[in-house]
């Protein structure tokens, strides 16, 4: 943890009394305290049921509040306020709240999932302050041979080869027009709400192309592909799923989806043998 997270966190009761004075809300028991982010239980003062969030302030989640104003409900948690000083937002509270990881038939929450991605793509305003995928992607192709190098080279460097081509390759062949997309749309940002079905929730908005917001979809439920005796087979499965349902080109999810494994599975100070291990099955598939 870095001083500036650990400074936050200490910051976060104050930060919680601030909201509750503002909005006029009380605030119960979290529902995580994580590292980056504060996420309790409130109750506005005529009694509707909210949640505060509070963020640690990094450029992820910069816009977050911005993607739940633009889509307003339509797929995803209503935007009840923010403040934008002290990342917080108050949010609509799912009732009841379990996610999308509860169906316990993956093809059924892929179908649920896809539903809630198609609800969400739309067009950003014409003035927005979202930054692009593409000039994400343009980072990542920079950044990650270092960082590749850095951790020892923890898988073949081919994969990461590719990786940086194809991000060239599908920038310069744009298809459709761009989209907000949420980036990180899996079963533990989706839950079941009455006006729903399902909502999505804790977004990392870029503006650019759909088949790239199927990433993180696509290597779900890790634990149990962890434990499948034929990984790469139940991606194939996925890829098909999921290109049927949304309408969408196989293979540009496929390459979209090595990269943002390769981008999210190796940070500066750390990477994430569960998520470069996606990339290789996906890779196959």
């Amino acid at each position: 943890m870095t001083a500036a997270v650990a400074a936050w966190r200490e910051r976060v009761p104050r930060l919680v009394a601030e909201c509750a004075e503002r909005w006029e809300v009380s605030v119960g028991a979290p529902y995580e305290v994580g590292a980056h982010s504060f996420v309790a239980r409130a109750v506005l003062a005529d009694g509707t049921p909210a949640v505060l969030k509070l963020t640690f302030p990094d450029a992820e989640s910069e816009h977050e509040a911005a993607a739940l104003a633009h889509w307003d409900g339509a797929g995803a948690v209503r935007l009840l306020a923010a403040d934008a000083g002290r990342r917080a937002l108050l949010l609509e509270r799912c009732v009841p709240g379990e996610q999308l990881w509860a169906v316990a038939d993956e093809a059924e929450a892929d179908v649920a999932a896809a539903a809630v991605l198609r609800r969400l793509w739309r067009p950003p305003p014409e003035r927005h302050e979202f930054r692009p995928l593409a000039g994400e992607a343009r980072r990542w192709a920079a950044e990650l041979p270092a960082r590749h190098a850095a951790h020892g080279r923890p898988f073949d460097r081919a994969l990461l080869d590719r990786a940086v081509a194809w991000i060239g390759e599908l920038l310069a062949s744009p298809d459709g027009d761009p989209v907000v997309v949420h980036q990180d749309l899996h079963g533990g940002n989706v839950l079941r709400a009455v006006r729903g079905p399902w909502l999505a929730i804790d977004p990392k908005p870029l503006v650019g192309d759909r088949a790239f917001d199927v990433a993180s979809l696509l290597r779900d439920r890790r634990p149990e592909l962890a434990r499948d005796a034929a990984p790469v087979r139940r991606m194939r499965r996925r890829l098909d799923r999921l290109a049927g349902e949304l309408g969408l080109d196989r293979e540009r999810m496929r390459r979209w989806a090595v990269v943002h494994a390769v981008a999210w599975g190796m940070e500066d100070d750390r990477w994430f043998p569960d998520i470069i291990a996606c990339a290789v099955w996906l890779d196959a598939a």
